[in-house]
Order: C-alpha cells, then structure tokens, then sequence
C-alpha cells in the first residue's frame, strides 16, 4: 500500500479543538471499513511519523471520506489550518475494522463511545441502519460542548452523558445506559465500543456480566502504522504468531478486538 495526497474538501472547527476534514479519496471512499483509520501526513519534514487518525464516515457515492480529530499537538494543528483545495498525504485505509457479521437484520447494537474515540462510530451507525439492525448509541462527553449527536439521532437512539453534568446523565456512557435500563428494555445482540482505554476496561465488564458479544476499538500510541515497528502492543491471553509473545499489534491486528482476546 502507498499514501497518496487526497484533496481537502471541508475543514472546520465543530466543537472545542475538534475538527471535522473531508477529503477526496476515492481509493478509501471505495475500500474503507467502520473502525479502520488512515495515516494522515505533515508536511513539516521535522515531523517525520504519521498521525492514525479514525475513519468517521464515508460518501461513496462523492469519493470522500470525513475524519473528525482533536488537536493536541503541533501537526493536528497543521491539519487544522488546511484550507479546502490543499493537498494532504494519506496512507489507507489501515487496520482491521469491526465485525458486522456478528449483526444481521432485525438485531439490535449498542454501541459506546467517549471522547475521539466517538468519530468512527458514526460510520458504523451508518453501516448497522443501512443492515436493517437497531442502533442504540451511548456518547460520553466532557461537557455541553459536545459534537456529532445529531448526526448519530439519524441512525438510532442514542444517550448522552457529560463528567460535569451539564447535559444528560452526569456521568459515564455504562451508567447512563443502566439508568435508561437499556438491557431491560431491548435484547442487545452485540456491543461495539470505541474510547479511552478505562471506558473500554468498563465496557468489557459490562459485556461479560451481561454475557453480549463485545468488540472494543482501543486506542494507542502509533508511529508505523502498518505493524512493523511494534510500538503499539497490547497484552492478550494467548500466544501471537507473529512475535511468539503474548501481545498483539494494535494497528495491524486491530484497532478493533473482541473483549476476551485482549488484556486491558
């Protein structure tokens, strides 16, 4: 696989320090999966490593694919500056996605996110509605300043949660959907989830006490990319083939994990 420079289409600030960036890119407009992310490039030579950045949604129809990233560095504040018309590097579409085959016509999802890790739900919300499958999606947020919900309300039901309880539940995603009594309500046929690393710790239990199928997207530090340069190592019960430890590639053999097949 080799990057190519797609054409930023839109740019703009959606949220406090989160931007949302379309981009023409018909190769992963054509290819690209919920949950797989690309490799997006500066063009300072000092920075050398990409920036994985989540996939949030598709226009095959335009060839153009939205990424939605927080800044917090130096080079996502270059991505922010990009004006529409400009060129940017892209490497993808990368990474194993979720597995929709645990989902068919007439079931029902939940799916959890928090934070940036909330972007390439929408993509699958998208995906599961397009399926015939129920979506119920549980956002957590800092605060009111919160992005994308509704687009998500297109797709499905979905509850909000902040940490300081400014709007929704005043709290996390898990308690917000155990005080809806969700679970009481509908038969969850599957969980996905995508956000910090003690969300997903949480999400876990929470699929195991309720006995659902759950698919965690987890979030580490990458510099490759591709798998190569094992920086970014998760624990699992069992042996990997490729390094005969027990550990897995989150960029390569992710980002997206069933709960039991990883230690968080």
């Amino acid at each position: 696989m080799e990057k190519f420079v797609g054409t930023v289409i839109k740019n703009k600030e959606i949220a406090e320090d989160i931007y949302s960036m379309w981009v023409y890119a018909p190769d992963i407009a054509e290819s690209a999966a919920p949950g797989q992310f690309v490799s997006l490039y500066s063009s300072d030579p000092a920075h050398l490593l990409p920036r994985p950045i989540s996939i949030c949604d598709v226009n095959a129809e335009k060839k153009r694919v939205r990424f939605v990233y927080r800044v917090v560095g130096s080079g996502t504040r270059e991505f922010s500056l990009l004006e529409p018309g400009e060129g940017i590097p892209v490497l993808g579409p990368l990474g194993h996605g979720y597995n929709l085959k645990d989902f068919k016509k007439g079931d029902t999802a939940l799916l959890f996110g928090g934070g940036v890790g909330i972007p390439p739900l929408l993509f699958l919300a998208k995906v599961l509605k397009h399926k015939g499958v129920k979506v119920i999606t549980a956002l957590g947020y800092r605060s009111s300043d919160t992005f994308l919900t509704e687009k998500f309300k297109k797709y499905g039901d979905v509850i909000i949660s902040t940490d300081d309880g400014s709007l929704g539940f005043h709290g996390n995603v898990i308690d917000a959907v155990k005080d809806k009594s969700v679970l009481k309500k509908e038969k969850i046929s599957g969980i996905c989830a995508c956000g910090p690393t003690p969300m997903l710790k949480g999400v876990k239990s929470f699929g195991i006490d309720n006995n659902i199928k759950t698919q965690l997207s987890l979030e580490e530090h990458m510099a490759c990319g591709v798998g190569v340069c094992l920086g970014c190592i998760v624990k699992t019960p069992e042996i990997d083939a490729h390094s005969n430890n027990k550990n897995k590639r989150v960029c390569k053999d992710g980002p997206v994990f069933y709960a039991g097949d990883v230690i968080l």
